[in-house]
């Protein structure tokens, strides 16, 4: 179903691995900065809509304090702020719907780079791009780190694989935790705060759990993407909430 990305990919990951000293995970990471770069202007969207998330939330907790008793006035008068302001509550989630593709494309072409069948190889060899150079005769790509096979999913056999989920899962944690709006009073939170502050936990767990049953080269994938949005974060100030770094707003940009 996403072969059509998958066969890109994984043609890209042959070059990668022909041009970065024969090492698939080095060519990983490669193809995932790629990746991202490519992604940056819907990333850096993404924390631009948290941080402005995030300094309403002053303004919703008043907003929650007048209309307690009223509910229904409540989300109107929310819905009626984040109008004024143009902060679209679900503005994260474009980035996600984009990358998912993304995920089983690069899953698949994990599969047909390092294919454990050889009815992976029959499929992906007519789809191997001639016209690059180098990269015919390179499969199957060495699909061993660090006594880890890159091709399959975590397994007992080599136990200490699943520190990569874990680690998909705690650079995830991470991310979402610099993204989400801090936590109003207890019984004040508004529906979008709830579900901000269930997506902190429920999307790391997603996502290990994705790396728990893929080939164990997707985590790679998730890791360097989650360390690229935490530097991100911290290397371009603008998408950053003053809430969160705990700095107060310069008079021109209150004034904004």
């Amino acid at each position: 179903m996403f072969d059509f990305i998958a066969y890109p990919l994984a043609n890209l990951m042959l070059l990668l691995y022909y041009l970065l000293g024969h090492s698939t995970v080095v060519a990983i990471t490669v193809l995932t900065i790629l990746i991202n770069l490519a992604l940056l202007p819907l990333t850096m969207g993404q924390q631009k809509s948290a941080r402005r998330m995030q300094d309403l939330q002053p303004e919703m907790e008043k907003l929650q304090k007048k209309y307690a008793k009223d509910k229904e006035r409540l989300a109107q008068e929310q819905m009626k702020l984040y109008k004024e302001k143009g902060v679209n509550p679900m503005g994260g989630c474009l980035p996600l719907l984009v990358q998912m593709p993304i995920w089983f494309g690069l899953y698949r072409a994990i599969v047909y780079i390092i294919p454990t069948t050889p009815l992976d190889v029959f499929q992906f060899s007519g789809h191997i791009y001639k016209w690059l150079p180098g990269i015919e005769g390179l499969l199957p790509l060495q699909s061993n780190f660090l006594g880890m096979d890159l091709g399959q999913p975590p397994g007992m056999p080599q136990w200490w694989s699943y520190a990569l989920p874990v680690l998909v899962f705690v650079t995830s944690w991470l991310q979402q935790k610099l993204l989400t709006p801090p936590t109003p009073s207890a019984g004040e939170q508004s529906q979008a705060a709830m579900m901000s502050q269930q997506m902190q936990i429920m999307m790391p767990l997603m996502f290990m759990f994705f790396t728990l049953q893929w080939a164990t080269g997707l985590s790679i994938y998730f890791i360097v993407s989650n360390l690229i949005r935490i530097g991100q974060y911290y290397l371009f100030p603008g998408t950053r909430s003053v809430a969160g770094s705990g700095q107060k707003p310069a008079a021109s940009e209150a004034k904004s």
